[in-house]
């Protein structure tokens, strides 16, 4: 199964129609998406407006690809399920976002393992029919490490920013 997620605040057709499109081509796979208040019409996949916590966090387990915006969220989340994750970063111009900063956290994110990026629709297309062969981000902790929490104690001791 794949999930997506395009978080909450905006609406992001462009990837769920892209996603709804490969998923009308693609009848054997199981597509379930977080939609957000989306007007495009679904004709393929399981869309959801809204999901609760549990049923969000279910589906992000057993998903074997999660597709996300470029939310910090999304990539947390993936890491720490060790899951492999496509980005597609919103982009300012096409009035997806306030600015462009899911771009520049995709740019960020390019080369890490497990974070693959599609950069365009065609993009998107090409990973999911790859979705097999994708690797997933090794296993980030939920736990800050010991030496950034020793650096944030002591500026924290030494009197932080003046």
């Amino acid at each position: 199964m794949i999930f997506a997620a395009v978080g909450t605040q905006f609406p992001f057709d462009r990837l769920i129609g892209t996603l709804d499109r490969w998923a009308n081509d693609n009848r054997d796979v199981r597509v379930v998406a977080q939609t957000g208040e989306s007007e495009y019409v679904l004709t393929a996949l399981e869309g959801y407006t809204y999901l609760e916590p549990d049923r969000f966090a279910k589906l992000q387990a057993e998903a074997e690809l999660i597709v996300s915006h470029a939310g910090m969220g999304a990539i947390l989340s993936a890491g720490m399920l060790a899951k492999p994750l496509v980005i597609v970063p919103r982009q300012h111009a096409l009035g997806e976002h306030r600015n462009d900063h899911q771009m520049a956290t995709a740019r960020h994110f390019e080369n890490r393992p497990g974070i693959h990026i599609a950069w365009d629709e065609d993009a998107l297309g090409r990973l999911l029919d790859r979705r097999h062969d994708l690797a997933a981000a090794p296993e980030l902790s939920p736990h800050a490490s010991p030496d950034l929490l020793s650096t944030i104690s002591d500026f924290i001791g030494a009197g932080g920013c003046r």
